[in-house]
């Protein structure tokens, strides 16, 4: 064995155990669910074998990790990254960016984007411009963190200052990114660092409790000045991608909670 081998069977092993215990299974139940032997995975952990590209996409799909884990693990073994993790996956695919395009002009006369695996917005409908222009033209941040979706949520110079509910809107979305970052994503994890060193959030630092819902959905009632909007949302991911940016990829769709609403973008649709 080289020591190039040696070292990727190195952090292999390691990150082997990581995730095992992550998803808290013991050996021989993840041996079990991977359909090896126990002595064989023991071996793996432990770095005195090497895995063959076919254990590591194995051990992958049995510890039901993200395509992006998936990569990670991939180059720990010392192989070639199976999932293209593509910065730009709808530029880079046409039918891809065409079933985008397609869905954010469906949603017309209501707002829609399309966001990235990092949270930043990389498409948006003319309708978001139109109904979010009204706030953003009001923003005091960096581009960088306006055109971030979970940024612009919690820095109080952004989206934050004319949320409303801002408290309940935030428990709910930070609660996506804690999900996220229980499956297995890295990327989601360093975004959870950044967002907490914003003021106010002490209020989230405990496990959320689920509150006595009014509505069955979130909605997000945004003010300035006279002009006042209520949104709930839905987000729409691929099925079965092959491609770890295009996994992370959500379609927001925007829906008005109200007539009143409903009626301004109307009116704002040219």
């Amino acid at each position: 064995m080289t020591k190039q081998k040696q070292g990727a069977s190195g952090k292999f092993s390691h990150l082997l155990r990581h995730w095992r215990q992550q998803r808290r299974l013991s050996q021989l139940e993840l041996a079990g669910q991977a359909n090896v032997s126990a002595r064989h995975l023991s071996f793996l952990e432990s770095g005195r074998s090497q895995p063959s590209r076919e254990m590591v996409q194995l051990l992958g799909v049995a510890l039901d990790l993200p395509l992006e884990e998936r990569n990670v693990l991939h180059v720990a073994a010392g192989f070639v990254p199976p999932y293209g993790n593509r910065e730009q996956p709808a530029e880079n695919l046409p039918h891809v960016r065409q079933a985008l395009d397609f869905m954010l002009r469906q949603q017309e006369p209501y707002p829609a984007i399309v966001i990235d695996g990092h949270w930043d917005i990389r498409l948006r409908n003319d309708s978001t411009r139109r109904m979010f222009s009204v706030f953003r033209q009001s923003y005091d941040v960096e581009p960088a963190i306006a055109d971030n979706a979970m940024h612009t949520v919690f820095h109080p110079k952004a989206l934050r200052q004319f949320i409303l509910n801002w408290e309940e809107f935030a428990g709910g979305m930070i609660q996506i990114l804690h999900r996220e970052v229980a499956q297995g994503s890295r990327i989601s994890a360093q975004l959870l660092n950044e967002i907490m060193v914003y003021p106010g959030l002490s209020v989230f630092s405990k496990p959320a409790k689920t509150p006595a819902a009014a509505s069955p959905v979130m909605t997000m009632q945004l003010q300035n000045g006279d002009f006042r909007v209520t949104f709930f949302s839905t987000f729409t991911t691929f099925a079965m991608p092959a491609d770890a940016a295009l996994q992370q990829l959500k379609i927001e769709c925007f829906y008005p909670a109200d007539e009143a609403t409903a009626e301004i973008a109307r009116k704002l649709a040219p």
